[in-house]
């Protein structure tokens, strides 16, 4: 009996999926909070205070929220870009296989780490 082929797509799509999830709920809400209320004044002034943010997101809970932040806002959207780019050069026939694949999800990877990089780099 032969054994199927095992595949590493499972991944990916997960990948994909949970950022894809993050760009249509964090993100959002990130530039909602951000970029609309504060700047129109509908929160209070001190909300997005320097210090406060930087105690709630680096020092609070051992720095996890500012973890959790930097993963769903930058990591998995990162990752769920570069599986449709991967996927886009495949559909325009400009990628072959597995080096598309490698240069793709190395990157996704590669920004991901630099992103985390500069949050620890934050706790500091």
């Amino acid at each position: 009996m032969n054994q199927p082929k095992r595949s590493d797509e499972p991944i990916w799509w997960a990948l994909f999926s949970a950022g894809g999830v993050c760009f249509a709920v964090v993100v959002p809400g990130l530039l909602l909070t951000v970029a609309l209320l504060y700047p129109l004044g509908l929160l209070p002034e001190n909300a997005l205070n320097y210090q406060q943010v930087q105690q709630w997101l680096l020092k609070d809970w051992w720095g996890l929220a500012g973890l959790a932040l930097a993963g769903a806002a930058i990591c998995l959207p990162l990752f769920h870009a570069m599986h449709r780019i991967h996927h886009g050069l495949h559909d325009l026939k400009l990628s072959s296989g597995l080096m598309g694949k490698v240069i793709c999800y190395s990157s996704a990877s590669l920004l991901s780490a630099l992103a985390l990089y500069f949050w620890w780099q934050g706790l500091g």
